[in-house]
């Protein structure tokens, strides 16, 4: 465990050094990182990838008084098939995932999120524990997560609850997470024989947050939806289900006009805004356009199945 020497004060934003005093620590394992978290709470951060905090740090945006630098910890880096569900570390990187055989043949979903997620060098360094705990609504990670019925797994020291990834998310940059929790691993039960997933995100550049995206889980049988799950990111406070809209869906035939129509009712449950990516009639009008997209490419791979 390594404490840093303190940084000067800067009256800059948005420099390339970061203008904030802090102490740092390095811990090798997570219950010495659980120990810093139980110490510090409130005023501690947690460095994973790095990718979201430095940035912030680096615009003033955040201002922690300790940094805790947990890629040290091997426990939390790994992608384990348990039999009926895949175990994913908070410190597992993008481009592991990016990689990983298991993700890609039964998480099609959360694959296409990845290969969409910024470029090569901040997959090789960004984490999808800290994509998730960023919380951001435009989070790549979230929405595939989602209607893949994933779950967390939070711990401190007085110890772990598991809870649905519906359930993490409070507004922008707010989870459930109490001050001395951290986000250990995911997990995510294998997919239903015969059905398929989906992700798709609409942004200004190939390595942009999003303007717009979804995901989608889907089974047929008999040529009827059997089950369905819709996923909506950048186009509410956080990322969200559209529990109107699946339920409408059930039962249906797998008719693409059906499912024109019945996709209309995506944007009665989601809250876009104006901001500097994109406009609220612009995120509404394509909401529809790519939750139809992905449910038939979800049903081109339940085919598959």
């Amino acid at each position: 465990m390594v404490e840093a020497v303190k940084l000067s004060r800067h009256n800059l934003f948005n420099t390339h050094i970061i203008p904030v005093n802090f102490k740092y620590f390095a811990p090798k394992t997570l219950n010495e990182a659980l120990e810093l978290l139980d110490k510090y709470g409130k005023e501690a951060k947690i460095l994973a990838g790095g990718t979201d905090l430095l940035v912030k740090m680096k615009m003033r945006l955040v201002e922690p008084k300790y940094i805790i630098n947990i890629k040290g910890i091997r426990e939390l880096n790994f992608i384990k098939d348990e039999g009926n569900q895949v175990r994913i570390g908070a410190l597992t990187r993008w481009r592991q995932l990016e990689k990983s055989e298991l993700i890609k043949n039964f998480f099609p979903s959360l694959y296409d999120a990845v290969k969409v997620m910024g470029g090569t060098q901040i997959r090789n360094m960004a984490t999808v524990g800290g994509n998730l705990c960023n919380a951001s609504p435009a989070a790549d990670s979230a929405p595939p997560l989602m209607v893949l019925n994933a779950k967390l797994v939070l711990a401190s020291k007085k110890g772990e609850r598991e809870i649905p990834i519906t359930q993490f998310f409070k507004g922008p940059g707010k989870t459930v997470m109490e001050p001395d929790e951290l986000l250990k691993e995911i997990t995510i039960p294998k997919p239903e024989e015969g059905s398929g997933s989906a992700f798709i995100k609409v942004a200004r550049t190939s390595m942009d947050l999003a303007k717009i995206s979804a995901a989608t889980a889907l089974k047929v049988e008999d040529r009827k939806i059997v089950m369905v799950r819709i996923a909506i990111g950048s186009a509410a406070p956080t990322p969200v289900r559209t529990p109107k809209t699946e339920e409408a869906l059930i039962g249906q035939p797998f008719r693409p006009s059906i499912i024109r129509e019945k996709v209309k009712l995506v944007v009665n449950e989601i809250s876009p805004i104006d901001d500097v990516r994109s406009t609220a009639f612009y995120r509404k009008e394509v909401s529809k356009i790519i939750v139809e997209d992905a449910l038939l490419i979800s049903y081109e791979r339940a085919s598959r199945r």
